[in-house]
């Protein structure tokens, strides 16, 4: 792997050290979540757009980090960092109860083989720990250009009633104003359709905090399972 120096990017022994993200980045805004950056198109648009709000963009991937990482200093934005980090693992033991405004999850792994489909993020579970950090009507983002995952999620986020749907069907492919990146412009070009879901988490929702079971790139370090 390459070594990731980028003063945006965050190891997970910094942030323990911060004691969270407000510290890192010296205010109290809205926090927001990007899992799955890509080389990071979508962030850079996104925080842009929405200055008065701080971005956590996260990969798994040392590749796309360090590329994330640059287009975040070219832009000169001081409202996004980078972690290499998985997301669950993020959610459940650095953000917590009612965290974030908003979660961003954009063309994820669609595990398009039906014995690897249990690995996809969005599920019960997920949805759960989204709710968790989610603040009252914060929102979730999802987007993928593959259709069965597209029409999986939109049942999943439909059918669960501490949301609000705010398209008027399960899943829609009008983006409206919803930033593209440059992988989503692929498929547009190619009148290859993106599946869009946006739910709200209305006010009013008790959530649990959730127990996660380890699994599929989902590793507690050996001091959190000792």
């Amino acid at each position: 792997m390459t070594l990731i120096t980028s003063p945006v990017f965050i190891p997970e022994a910094r942030l323990k050290q911060a004691g969270g993200f407000a510290a890192l980045f010296g205010n109290d805004n809205p926090l927001c979540l990007e899992i799955g950056c890509g080389i990071g198109d979508f962030i850079v648009q996104i925080a842009e757009r929405y200055p008065q709000r701080n971005y956590i963009a996260i990969d798994i991937f040392n590749q796309g980090c360090r590329q994330t990482c640059t287009r975040i200093e070219e832009s000169g934005l001081q409202n996004i960092l980078m972690m290499r980090i998985e997301a669950r693992y993020l959610m459940h033991q650095y953000l917590g109860r009612e965290s974030l405004q908003a979660i961003y999850i954009n063309c994820p792994d669609p595990w398009p083989k039906k014995r690897h489909r249990k690995r996809r993020l969005l599920n019960h579970e997920f949805i759960n720990l989204a709710l968790y950090c989610l603040r009252p009507g914060g929102e979730l983002h999802f987007s993928t250009d593959f259709a069965d995952y597209g029409e999986a999620a939109g049942e999943l986020l439909s059918a669960d009633e501490r949301f609000k749907n705010l398209n008027t069907t399960p899943h829609t492919h009008e983006l409206g104003d919803y930033p593209i990146s440059k992988y989503m412009r692929r498929f547009l070009d190619l009148g290859q359709p993106i599946y869009f879901c946006h739910y709200q988490k209305k006010a009013g929702i008790e959530v649990p905090a959730p127990k996660l079971n380890k699994g599929f790139r989902l590793r507690w370090p050996k001091e959190e399972t000792a």
